[in-house]
């Protein structure tokens, strides 16, 4: 029998941290999941253009893209907590936790298809929930890996998955719908295997070097001050090194004039826009030219480095923070910590397409009404509905499969098969 099993009940929750000395740490990741949310509501509720001049309004230059990205990079981290942090689970630890983590991924897969039959064939938002459950699954074999490894695993992806999409996007299968459903799983599962995974708003070929890069980052000492600086350092550099190397390539070596004519009917005026808001779809493939962009949602190689500078550079600035202002950071804190429930309670609200009348309004409100909800709840009952049903199933499945593993002694029973 334990003799703290309060304490071991804690530290289980932080993944074998401890609590006293992992509470900073957690603020911060919380904090900056918090801002994900924000930026994915300002993304879905506010319009992305001036209508009189077609400009990107500020919050799309804010948190367009890099707001998914954010998610994407802090997942991993989380499951570099659960999983060991700076000393990666081995052995039928890892196989439990690995279990674990599976589950938690079909549940929110299931909970983003479900919310799939509320949205319009012409949606307000394509939600990232099916996306984000596979990527929990695709990351299940690099569970065991350190930090270096990680890093280069994450590299790999960003260079190779950018240029997956441009190879493979004309040869796939096409999607139906940008939010699936269960029944685009039996209609048709290829195309929505591809979907996710390449042409989709979220592909896991690109977003995977998030997650593992946030997994790598897990694996690290984040209470180190010095680190915590070269992450916010390094996260502005790689940032301003993919715009820097996109303007270039496109004004500086004629790459503009060689897209302009790669494609016929293409103008100008429609060039102009997809380098500052991207596509709603992939790109063309008429020219690997067409990866020295970095805007939004366009999974090129200068993209997807310009979305990970943004977000280790996020991280870096709230693990600085909150060593002295986690207090400060609270209502960010507290719907960080329940980002499942406000997230899929927000895609719910934007399928009514209630909030096209006062977008503003309706962003202000969904905002306000989020902290104090998450507020109110933390305070009440801790973690969120959705959290609590998904992280119940979640240890359960671990506690039954490292129960599997756990020898008996001769004096405790052995449960009947069956």
């Amino acid at each position: 029998m334990n003799d703290h099993p309060t304490r071991d009940r804690a530290a289980e929750a932080t993944g074998g941290l401890d609590p006293r000395r992992s509470a900073g740490r957690l603020v911060a990741v919380d904090a900056a999941r918090g801002l994900a949310l924000v930026g994915l509501t300002a993304v879905h509720f506010l319009p992305q253009s001036y209508p009189d001049n077609d400009r990107p309004t500020l919050s799309w230059l804010l948190f367009a893209g890099d707001s998914a990205a954010l998610f994407a990079l802090l997942a991993g981290v989380g499951l570099a907590f659960s999983t060991g942090a700076r000393r990666p689970r081995r052995g039928r630890d890892l196989t439990a936790a690995r279990a674990g983590i599976a589950v938690r991924a079909l549940l929110i897969m299931v909970i983003g298809l479900t919310v799939g039959y509320l949205m319009p064939a012409d949606p307000p938002a394509v939600g990232i929930l099916v996306h984000y459950g596979l990527f929990f699954l695709l990351a299940l074999p690099f569970l065991g890996l350190r930090a270096r490894t990680l890093l280069l695993c994450s590299g790999a992806f960003l260079l190779l998955g950018p240029l997956l999409i441009h190879w493979l996007g004309d040869v796939v299968p096409e999607h139906s719908a940008a939010n699936p459903t269960f029944a685009h799983l039996v209609t048709e599962p290829v195309a929505l295997f591809w979907q996710l995974t390449l042409t989709g708003t979220y592909p896991a070929v690109t977003y995977m070097a998030y997650l593992l890069a946030g997994l790598a980052l897990g694996r690290l000492n984040l209470k180190s001050l010095r680190l915590q600086s070269r992450l916010l350092a390094a996260g502005l550099g790689l940032a301003a090194l993919a715009k820097l190397v996109s303007w270039v390539l496109l004004y500086g070596m004629d790459g503009y004039n060689v897209l302009l004519y790669s494609i016929v009917s293409l103008t100008r005026a429609d060039l102009d826009h997809l380098v500052v808001f991207g596509a709603d779809g992939p790109l063309p493939t008429s020219s690997l030219w067409w990866q020295a962009l970095s805007a939004p949602h366009t999974n090129t190689l200068l993209s997807v480095a310009w979305s990970l500078g943004v977000s280790t550079a996020v991280l870096g600035a709230f693990l600085l923070a909150g060593r002295e202002f986690g207090k400060w950071l609270l209502p960010l804190t507290a719907m960080g910590a329940m980002t499942l429930s406000l997230y899929t309670g927000q895609l719910v609200l934007l399928a009514t397409e209630v909030h096209y009348s006062s977008p503003l309004l309706w962003f202000a409100a969904c905002l306000l009404v989020s902290a104090l909800v998450a507020l109110a709840w933390r305070h009440a009952f801790g973690r969120g509905p959705l959290e609590r049903l998904v992280s119940a199933a979640a240890h359960a499945t671990t506690r039954a499969v490292a129960d599997r593993g756990t020898p008996r002694g001769p004096e405790t029973p052995r449960r009947p098969l069956g």
